[in-house]
């Protein structure tokens, strides 16, 4: 914060509420919107404002907030969530109730939000599933599917009880969302809010909320499919366990028991199935694949933590005092000669069979196992450095040395 800033803050009376609407051409809409949130404010005496962070409108919604006594402010980065970020930097309410300007949701009907706000909320999310949805006012695809999946998908990742994570009527303290800095642009923006919140320690509270159709004649801002898109890959972009850890696993394990059980020959499960080596083959790419997903699942928490974008926990701990690029690569070495030991033994015993026809699996089993341990061992020793690569600028801003030497090292290599 700057000097004038900072003069400009003091000048600016402490409100206790700003109701944000994020807006893209509503002039159909906005203001209805504005009026409801007019009226809320007066019939509960909070002192307050309605703010419009426009993104750009072109319908002539700037003049319609005015005229309604809204205070607008322009955000020139196109996007959902832009527009919200730039409403939160510009609110000078103490708690913010942001919602669509669409007239889907009831801006005169706040009184449960301000009032789990007062109480210590950090945030309160709407769910429109526990306060009903009028017919017409979601699509089937997104009540029956998407949102249904997404919300079980982010409590099941990050053990969060919000039953409605993409509800767009929600309240915060304002202060303690800045702090989380935020910086998704797009619809994405909902499930960013709620998992930071959650990862940051944040009290997080649900009011139920009603869904109406909205008045607009045009179509909605909202993909299905690619904003669909967007928040599952936020969502297992925050959280390595679920999109890599566990499928490794399962994936290692599985392996690793279909080799176990055919290392050593056939085996029958029915009169007219039984398991060979084919089976073998895929038990070993498995494992290769496991492994792979485990790597990438321990380098990316382990990035997430040393830079900051996820909390620290007793895993990750240990993962910042176990991995390194020296003991990757040494590992990778040791696996490297496991598979050559393999492979020299099977070639040895061909060898001893003149380099004949191979009648008896063991040998090819043999070699399949030795060429895994190898494949491994390449993957691993390349993780190891892609590792070192990923600490080279937090070592740099750790140092305080963002060029420096750092950058001249680089240049005598080339």
């Amino acid at each position: 914060m700057n000097a004038l800033t900072a003069i400009r803050a003091a000048a600016t009376k402490q409100l206790e509420l700003t109701i944000l609407m994020p807006c893209l051409n509503e002039a159909e809409t906005l203001a209805v919107c504005i009026g409801k949130a007019t009226a809320f404010l007066d019939k509960a005496g909070i002192l307050g404002e309605v703010l419009i962070a426009d993104n750009g409108s072109t319908d002539g919604s700037q003049e319609i907030a005015a005229q309604g006594g809204a205070r607008v402010v322009p955000v020139a980065q196109k996007g959902y969530g832009a527009a919200l970020l730039g409403g939160i930097a510009a609110a000078r309410g103490r708690f913010i109730i942001m919602g669509d300007a669409d007239d889907s949701y009831d801006f005169a009907a706040l009184e449960a939000f301000v009032a789990r706000l007062r109480d210590g909320a950090d945030l309160v999310m709407g769910n429109r599933f526990q306060g009903g949805i009028e017919s017409g006012a979601m699509p089937p695809l997104h009540r029956y599917l998407g949102n249904p999946v997404l919300s079980f998908v982010g409590r099941l990742f990050f053990r969060i009880k919000t039953g409605d994570f993409h509800c767009g009527l929600r309240g915060f303290n304002a202060e303690s969302i800045r702090k989380l800095d935020l910086q998704t642009t797009g619809m994405e923006f909902a499930s960013e809010m709620v998992v930071r919140s959650a990862l940051a320690g944040l009290r997080i509270e649900e009011v139920p909320t009603t869904l109406k159709p909205d008045g607009r004649s045009r179509p909605p801002h909202l993909r299905t499919w690619r904003d669909g898109w967007r928040h599952l890959k936020f969502l297992l972009v925050y959280n390595p366990r679920w999109m890599f850890f566990i499928p490794g696993a399962a994936l290692c394990g599985l392996g690793m028991l279909f080799a176990a059980l055919l290392v050593f020959g056939p085996l029958r499960v029915i009169d007219n199935l039984s398991l060979d080596l084919n089976t073998f083959v895929a038990a070993c790419f498995m494992i290769i694949t496991g492994i792979q997903l485990i790597t990438f699942g321990a380098i990316s928490r382990y990035y997430a933590e040393i830079t900051g974008i996820l909390p620290r926990s007793r895993g990750s701990d240990w993962l910042t005092r176990t991995i390194s690029t020296d003991r990757l690569a040494a590992n990778a070495g040791i696996c490297f000669a496991g598979g050559v030991l393999f492979f020299g033994y099977a070639v040895l015993r061909w060898a001893h069979l003149g380099f004949g026809p191979l009648n008896d699996s063991e040998i090819p089993r043999i070699v399949v196992l030795g060429l895994s341990l190898i494949v491994i061992s390449f993957q691993a020793f390349f993780s190891a450095f892609l590792l070192g690569v990923l600490e080279i600028p937090v070592k740099r801003l750790k140092a305080g040395q963002p060029g420096g030497s750092g950058e001249a090292a680089a240049t005598a290599e080339k």
